[in-house]
């Protein structure tokens, strides 16, 4: 199969590829641009694991064919902290202790992160509708739910502040 041209901003960085147009978008993150903060679990859409924002809105990467983000910006969970300083959320996620395994949190990130831009002042119901197909095994959601809560609120302050 011939190879086609991805023009993609990843992390505010402008890249330019060539990939079979049937890569899926977390492939070309993890194995391409070596970005494997975004996780591929399920490969069916089903855990959220692989979450990252697409022009703005939370999608899974496992369920987009890199070539439909042609032109496209996406932004992974290594887009979060900058220069090493960790958002008032993944400081809350810390905090809360709203991770264990870890391999669910950047999809919680990025969904919660995107979701929080859309609706800054959520109630716990939305919270939970917003989350709602993010699978994790080990915390029970209650924390997560709690760490989203406390940023939303403007409360927290995180454990380095």
């Amino acid at each position: 199969m011939e190879k086609q041209l991805l023009r993609i901003t990843v992390n505010h960085q402008y890249h330019e590829l060539y990939i079979e147009p049937k890569r899926l978008l977390v492939e070309v993150l993890r194995n391409e641009l070596e970005l494997t903060g975004t996780k591929r679990a399920c490969s069916t859409g089903a855990c959220c694991a692989c979450s990252v924002i697409l022009n703005g809105m939370a999608v899974k990467s496992c369920s987009v064919l890199a070539m439909q983000a042609d032109e496209c910006e996406v932004l992974t969970v290594e887009s979060l902290a900058e220069n090493g300083e960790l958002t008032p959320l993944q400081k809350a996620f810390l905090d809360f202790g709203a991770f264990q395994c870890g391999f669910c949190t950047s999809g919680m990130l990025m969904s919660a992160t995107a979701f929080l831009r859309e609706t800054p002042k959520p109630t716990v119901d939305q919270i939970r509708e917003a989350l709602h197909g993010n699978l994790c095994r080990c915390t029970g959601y209650n924390s997560i739910i709690r760490a989203v809560k406390a940023v939303a609120d403007g409360k927290y302050k995180g454990s380095s502040q």
